[in-house]
């Protein structure tokens, strides 16, 4: 029978990421940072001339979150700031594509977020009305990107994720930035939420 296929990940902290089994003893946010701030939300199909990263929309989420919950703990502003962090290794897809590849996707993502909570201090799984906060930010900037850079108009950026609070659009402009900008801003941002836990 031929070997079984390399289910790891080499990561540039010299990690071996077990995609399978993950652990947290091989997560570093630096790896994190690196990965999520070379990986384009939309599919890249985002005006500017970088590509928008899922670590710069992780950014904004926290900020979102932040906003609409003031008196949130610093653990549920981190989970804010990680709630897409298993990207670094297994990319972004757009909604479609996920529903197409099926439950395994999931079951990837929630063994990696697992782990990745782990080893930030966070629990394995979140409260249900901590997720639910952290969702209805992560549409707040779904709405604010594909009016902002993704080319959507209103009415259908309405539909798809329901139109934010005007007060909060006054609030927040979209600007893309180069990959190591992001990069350091992403690990700054962990450092001081893990200094307030």
């Amino acid at each position: 029978m031929p070997p079984p296929p390399r289910a790891w990940q080499r990561m540039l902290s010299g990690r071996r990421l077990d995609l399978l089994d993950p652990t947290p003893l091989d997560i570093e946010v630096e790896d994190i940072a690196h990965g999520l701030a070379f990986v384009a939300r939309w599919n890249g199909q985002t005006l500017g001339d970088y590509a928008y990263s899922v670590a710069e929309h992780s950014l904004l989420v926290e900020k979102i979150y932040a906003l609409q919950n003031p008196k949130a703990p610093a653990k549920w502003r981190l989970a804010a700031l990680l709630h897409d962090a298993p990207e670094y290794v297994i990319g972004d897809m757009i909604s479609p594509v996920k529903a197409a590849v099926g439950p395994s996707y999931s079951e990837l993502d929630a063994k990696l977020t697992a782990a990745i909570h782990i080893r930030f201090g966070l629990p394995a799984a979140l409260p249900k009305t901590v997720k639910a906060a952290i969702k209805r930010a992560d549409r707040v900037s779904a709405w604010l990107e594909a009016v902002q850079i993704a080319g959507f108009e209103e009415t259908e950026a309405n539909s798809f994720f329901g139109r934010p609070s005007d007060e909060l659009l006054k609030e927040i402009e979209i600007t893309l930035r180069p990959p190591i900008e992001v990069r350091e801003d992403y690990t700054r941002r962990h450092a001081e939420l893990l200094a307030l836990i």
